[in-house]
């Protein structure tokens, strides 16, 4: 995995330059675990360009400064790239080994001559990032730079920095109790949650290995709209994974302007129309239940007042619309 951050002198100075005003340019607090990183990649005798620093106003930093962030940012390297949708590509990226986060998280993405910084969930799990140093982000085509970049620069090799934050994640230890999970998501709202429900499958699959000493995992189940099933991204992993766990893991697709006929292998998994009442009712237990959220803001508050109504309590409701 170092040999992703290895090149030439002079392209890594630029690297570091560049982290260190994206780092700058979000508040003078974040600079400090900045150098060091600068300085651990290009070596001793590096200089500090203190001088340097962006003014920029970026509003995926301004809309999330309450937020929690790690210190660090990290310099990254494209190193894969799939067509997801139509609409959307998913990056695998090669990290900084020091680099972590927690299933539901997103970054800020940084991005070399692009003033604007991106915010982007990832949708890959902790676990895969254990094992092959890899995170992987889904990103649906905007005119929105970063998003733009994506879809219109970006190739494989291209390097990054990001950062990682956000408060909306699933991150249970050992001793904490069971839970049953209530995954609701709308377009590509689907990325934390779908981070979730793969963390969930590996932590399932370590319990099975353990003889189910480790966690104490509950069921999960996903209730996920889209205008069609060409716009639900990860749709055969989800029900693979759903069908390696058919006690614990299950999901309901739901289509709002479907045309075409839908393929025999999702018709089990797919309904008309928006997420019903009477299927949020069917997965809320107010003792065991506890429902994340992440898509537009009126889907959120519409989802939020139903389960208030079926008697979930405000604090088992967790969710992320800030995108």
């Amino acid at each position: 995995m170092l040999s992703v951050l290895t090149g030439s002198r002079v392209a890594m100075s630029a690297l570091c330059w560049f982290i260190w005003s994206a780092a700058r340019s979000f508040g003078p607090r974040q600079s400090p675990a900045t150098a060091p990183l600068c300085r651990r990649l290009l070596g001793p005798g590096s200089a500090d360009r203190r001088n340097m620093s962006s003014k920029r106003q970026m509003d995926h930093l301004e809309r999330t400064a309450s937020n929690y962030r790690q210190n660090a940012l990290y310099p990254a390297q494209v190193c894969g790239i799939m067509t997801e949708s139509e609409t959307v590509k998913r990056l695998r990226i090669a990290v900084h080994p020091d680099f972590s986060f927690k299933a539901g998280q997103w970054v800020d993405f940084f991005i070399p001559g692009v003033e604007k910084v991106g915010g982007f969930s990832m949708c890959s799990s902790p676990g895969l990032l254990q094992r092959e140093g890899i995170i992987e982000l889904a990103v649906k085509y905007t005119k929105h730079p970063p998003a733009h970049w994506v879809h219109t620069v970006c190739t494989v090799g291209s390097r990054v920095a990001m950062r990682v934050g956000g408060d909306f994640y699933f991150d249970p230890m050992p001793s904490d109790p069971s839970v049953d999970l209530l995954l609701v998501s709308g377009g590509v709202g689907i990325n934390p949650l779908y981070s979730v429900l793969l963390h969930t499958s590996d932590l399932l699959h370590l319990n099975q290995s353990s003889g189910g000493r480790d966690y104490n995992i509950g069921s999960a189940h996903l209730c996920y709209s889209a205008k069609n099933t060409q716009e639900l991204l990860f749709k055969s992993s989800i029900i693979e994974k759903c069908g390696e766990f058919p006690n614990k893991l299950s999901c309901n697709f739901h289509v709002t302007q479907q045309r075409a006929e839908v393929e025999p292998h999702l018709q089990p998994f797919v309904r008309g129309g928006r997420i019903s009442e009477e299927e949020l009712q069917a997965n809320v237990d107010p003792q065991r239940t506890l429902c994340y959220l992440c898509g537009p803001p009126p889907m959120i508050e519409a989802i939020s007042k139903t389960l208030l109504d079926l008697g979930l309590p405000k604090d088992r409701i967790l969710f992320e619309k800030w995108w």
